[in-house]
């Protein structure tokens, strides 16, 4: 038997910049796992500065678009967005009734940079004939106070509003935080009469066009793949947050949040993890490479690329390192991102003066070492951590970023090769630079052919 994808339906309208509406919504429903199905309601002209212009789609076209797709394909669930007057709304609520869709409203108003997208006599239709067919509403703290009258100022504020909403008539109500001081507190409202918040730390960000648009359809995909209520909006604020830390910084105002960041990582992930596996092979059949292993064993890691190598986690090593076995070296297990803490940081701070140099390796230091790497042409910087700063020292995980940020300086650029030779209780080490792993792992067998081919 075939298996069915769940297909979601947006009921919204379009941005020709591509951050919000539509846009926005297929690219949620793509990187989630499901199919997504439109009904236009309006066509916005606009970018990261404004709305320019609106053109309306008749209600009746807003009518058979919906039509079109529930009698061929199915609606397992439906989102609205930008339902611009009291028509158009008024045929969507006849349509979710008539095919018995459930939704999530997301009561749209006003556009990110403050353009009104909901004429102010719709906002009686909104609340009498839509918001009572939800399934979820989602309104930011703006939106609420319009549907309630009051003022938001307070978490327990956003309580009381979602309630308000709640006896409108749908089930559950999600009062959007992000405007709220402090951390960006989200307040889930159920018709239990239960309350749920769903804390984040509050992102600084010039890239959230669309956070709206995003996080409702992110909801009604996670409902159409079988989640509660409770946990679809966990996953939805979740995803949101990947969306707008990787932001696409383009145009003069606001930026686009991305949607399919979290596909774009999964997919970098997946690159790394073959390119560490190709490399450690390549190091497990040399049999000279043992002689480069220091007291402390050998890790080797490989980043994710820019933007996305945020910390360690963002590296992939291998845990329990790289150790001389019978003459060979072994990896002690397969490589896994979050392995490593010293060596990823190298490559986290490299990253910051050069993208590209997303890989490194650990080996032992000696004089002949440092030697041959400068006969092999290799560019080579130093830092000396007897010189480290106390306030430097004093700071935990704060000595490499300091090392490698010398180091550099003493190369002029960022180099191939980065040494030190040790302080108090503190191994000399050699860190090989490189692109990706097999790079490095090459770079070591010619540094070992070097050495000790005589």
């Amino acid at each position: 038997m075939k298996s069915k994808i769940p297909s979601v339906l947006t009921i919204a309208g379009s941005d020709s910049g591509g951050g919000a509406g539509i846009e926005a919504d297929l690219k949620t429903f793509a990187s989630i796992g499901v199919h997504g199905l439109v009904a236009l309601t309006a066509v916005t002209a606009q970018n990261t500065t404004g709305v320019i212009g609106v053109h309306e789609i008749p209600p009746e076209m807003v009518r058979l678009q919906i039509e079109a797709v529930v009698n061929d394909i199915g609606v397992d669930f439906a989102k609205t967005g930008m339902l611009s007057s009291s028509a158009i709304i008024k045929e969507v609520a006849e349509s979710i009734k008539r095919f018995g869709l459930k939704v999530v409203v997301d009561p749209v108003m006003v556009a990110k940079s403050g353009a009104p997208l909901l004429r102010s006599e719709a906002v009686h239709s909104l609340k009498e004939e839509l918001i009572p067919l939800a399934e979820v509403v989602t309104p930011n703290l703006d939106e609420a106070e319009v549907l309630t009258g009051m003022k938001i100022h307070t978490v327990e504020d956003s309580i009381s509003a979602g309630k308000q909403i709640l006896n409108l008539g749908p089930r559950a109500v999600v009062v959007k935080g992000g405007h709220l001081k402090g951390d960006a507190v989200d307040v889930l409202c159920l018709n239990d009469g239960s309350v749920k918040e769903f804390r984040s730390p509050r992102v600084d960000s010039l890239t959230t066009h669309g956070t709206g648009c995003t996080f409702s359809s992110a909801i009604a995909a996670y409902l159409a793949l079988g989640l509660s209520v409770e946990d679809a909006v966990k996953e939805a604020k979740n995803f949101v947050l990947n969306a707008i830390l990787y932001g696409l910084k383009i145009g003069k105002g606001v930026g686009p949040v991305e949607p399919i960041s979290n596909l774009k990582i999964d997919a970098e992930r997946y690159r790394v993890l073959v390119r560490m596996q190709d490399a450690l092979s390549i190091l497990e059949s040399s049999e000279s490479l043992t002689q480069l292993v220091p007291e402390c064993q050998i890790n080797l890691v490989m980043a994710l690329p820019y933007p996305y190598a945020r910390n360690a986690e963002a590296v992939c090593g291998v845990p329990g390192r790289i150790t001389n076995v019978g003459g060979r070296l072994r990896a002690s297990s397969c490589p896994t991102f979050g392995a490593s803490k010293h060596v990823a940081s190298v490559v986290i701070t490299l990253m910051q003066y050069d993208p590209t140099m997303r890989s490194a390796m650990n080996i032992r230091y000696s004089e002949d070492i440092i030697s041959a790497c400068k006969k092999l042409g290799w560019t080579v910087g130093y830092y000396d951590r007897t010189k480290e700063p106390p306030e430097v020292k004093e700071k935990e995980g704060a000595t490499i970023p300091w090392g490698v940020k010398e180091a550099i300086k003493s190369a002029g650029r960022v180099p191939d090769v980065i040494y030190h030779t040790g302080d108090l209780g503190k191994e000399p080490m050699v860190i090989l630079i490189g692109k990706d792993p097999v790079e490095v792992v090459m770079r070591a067998l010619k540094l070992s052919k070097s050495l000790y081919s005589n």
